[in-house]
């Protein structure tokens, strides 16, 4: 009977431990150049809706369309942290010119991080969170017609 409470014991302690590395939420920030120079990029993301991050320069902006979030996130299995992140960056673009294409739009504007709703800077980076399996990125920015 010792020997059985000893094991189960132990078993708890291991099952316990391992808890805090499921928790994992590592913060990077990688350069968009290496998104948007991705060959799927170059196929998924097909030119009618451009992305303009906050604090760039846009064309004339003729209409407003109201907001959005991408919050996209992809499996980190068997993948580096840099290369889900990419995955996850790309997915998030996909989906904002997919909605940006059914709100009519032409383009993106204002686009920052918002991961857990806080917003950071984006214009030559992106906010990457890489948790024990998931990794994810949210960005959030305003549907628009501009003049092209």
């Amino acid at each position: 009977m010792k020997k059985i409470m000893t094991y189960g014991l132990i078993c708890g302690v291991l099952a316990t431990s391992a808890i805090p590395a499921l928790a994992r939420d590592t913060l990077l920030n990688l350069p968009w150049t290496d998104v948007f120079s991705m060959p799927e990029a170059q196929k998924k993301l097909d030119g009618s809706i451009k992305f303009f991050f906050s604090g760039q320069e846009t064309p004339k902006i003729l209409k407003k369309m109201g907001e959005g979030v991408s919050n996209r996130k992809t499996s980190g299995f068997a993948k580096s942290d840099e290369n889900a992140c990419k995955w996850a960056a790309l997915s998030a673009l996909i989906a904002f010119q997919d909605s940006a294409k059914k709100e009519g739009a032409n383009a993106v504007v204002d686009l920052v991080g918002y991961y857990k709703r806080n917003e950071t800077q984006a214009d030559k980076l992106y906010e990457c969170h890489v948790g024990a399996l998931i990794v994810g990125v949210t960005l959030k920015g305003n549907y628009a017609q501009i003049e092209e």
